[in-house]
């Protein structure tokens, strides 16, 4: 089981997303505690008994910013329980975590395909104080464990961990609302994971067919970058109308990525976080033989997910690896040589092709062709000292590095007081 806290100070949006789901026949009411009655009555009724069953803890909040607690408690599909037993579920949780004397309400869902939980609360107790929330991560986990346990839940401890997005479904232009499926996966991915660069977090993003792209523009003489977002067919291309990343929160546009970018280069600088993934990536581009399909189905197996980024002529000038177990983001420049855009493209394209002409000529010579494919791939992870090509290098990333090498620059000379 795997649970996802979150803080807000918007009451009413957090109210209003379960009871919009209740109000589709997607989610229903199974447990609350400490709330105003909420049987009977109409949607908008229920709704506003909700909302002011919690009223007096937000009146006497002293000085918390984030007071709603917004949870998410997330079985596998696995597992099997029934309203009862998830309502329990719920109350078992919000007492180990300290909240069990809170007022909450309990919706399940039932919208993405499995069933999952919800649960508004709120951490400011009767006198206004927050509560204690010291070592929050770590004593959710061991609550997992434990109520995995007691329920007789699949468990994960012991077992090779589960990634954090596995309980993620991809966006589907078919459901309608887009900007909530959009919201939605990128406030799971936002956090959770750690990228470099716009190029990371898109293709991160394509994983969930959504496509973010840059828009430049000019806004009262002003010169301004803008972020928008599409969901896309899982070819990644877009489907309907793109969703301004002002709408879905700051957090998603250019400069709050920025500055979320900027925080992971310094944990990256600081060697807080390094690829993992380099020996699963080579053995599975060694077993592949040049075949893009069956590279991509190992990649999967050991939880690792790749984009390849063409141009017109469909040509490989950019490769990114998803490391979703680490929950990391690398460009494969920033892995290594050997895993650069134009190691790839030889073995992708161009040993391909050979290959298909070399059938077609010489029939009788398709296993050497195999074999070259597999020895080129043995000189690119340098078994024999191959130098690959100059390499064309991610622009995105390039600019990007440059940029935060200017403003390091610029904050040092402003700490000398050098202008």
């Amino acid at each position: 089981m795997v649970a996802k806290i979150n803080r807000t100070e918007q009451l009413y949006k957090v109210v209003a997303y379960n009871h919009h789901k209740v109000d589709a026949g997607t989610a229903r009411i199974i447990g609350s505690h400490r709330m105003i009655d909420l049987a009977g009555g109409s949607a908008e009724r229920q709704m506003q008994r909700t909302l002011l069953s919690f009223e007096n803890h937000l009146l006497l909040n002293r000085n918390t910013e984030k007071p709603i607690l917004h949870i998410s408690l997330n079985p596998t599909l696995d597992d099997r329980l029934t309203e009862t037993q998830y309502a329990a579920l719920a109350h078992d949780y919000m007492c180990r975590m300290g909240y069990g004397d809170q007022p909450y309400i309990v919706y399940l869902h039932e919208d993405i395909g499995r069933r999952h939980l919800h649960i508004v609360s709120t951490c400011v107790d009767d006198a206004g104080r927050k509560l204690n929330d010291k070592y929050e991560w770590r004593r959710s986990m061991k609550a997992c464990r434990d109520l995995e346990r007691k329920y007789g839940l699949r468990s994960l401890d012991g077992q090779r961990q589960e990634p954090a997005d596995t309980c993620l479904r991809k966006a589907e232009y078919s459901r309608g609302d887009a900007k909530h499926q959009i919201g939605s996966i990128l406030k799971s991915l936002y956090r959770s994971y750690r990228y470099q660069s716009f190029g990371e977090w898109s293709a991160l993003l394509l994983l969930h067919n959504i496509e973010a792209r840059k828009v430049r523009g000019e806004f009262r003489g002003e010169p301004y970058t803008g972020v928008v977002y599409t969901i896309t067919d899982d070819a990644g291309r877009p489907l309907g109308t793109p969703v301004k990343a002002s709408a879905i929160g700051r957090d998603f546009g250019y400069e709050g990525l920025k500055r979320r970018m900027l925080y992971n280069a310094k944990a990256y600088r600081a060697g807080k976080w390094r690829p993992k993934i380099r020996k699963a990536v080579a053995a599975a581009i060694l077993r592949s033989r040049g075949d893009r399909q069956e590279l991509r189905r190992l990649l999967d197996e050991r939880h690792i997910g790749v984009q390849f980024r063409e141009n017109e002529a469909g040509r490989i000038y950019g490769v990114t690896f998803i490391d979703r177990e680490a929950r990391e983001v690398y460009n494969g420049s920033r892995m290594g040589k050997a895993f650069s855009a134009n190691v790839f493209e030889r073995l992708l394209h161009e040993q391909t092709s050979t290959q298909q002409q070399s059938v077609r000529t010489e029939p009788t010579q398709g296993r050497a062709d195999v074999s070259d494919i597999a020895e080129a791939v043995e000189q690119a992870f340098g078994i024999f000292s191959f130098e690959a090509p100059d390499s064309e290098e991610d622009h995105d990333e390039e600019a990007f590095a440059m940029r935060m090498r200017r403003q390091q620059q610029k904050k040092r000379r402003r700490t000398r007081g050098i202008r």
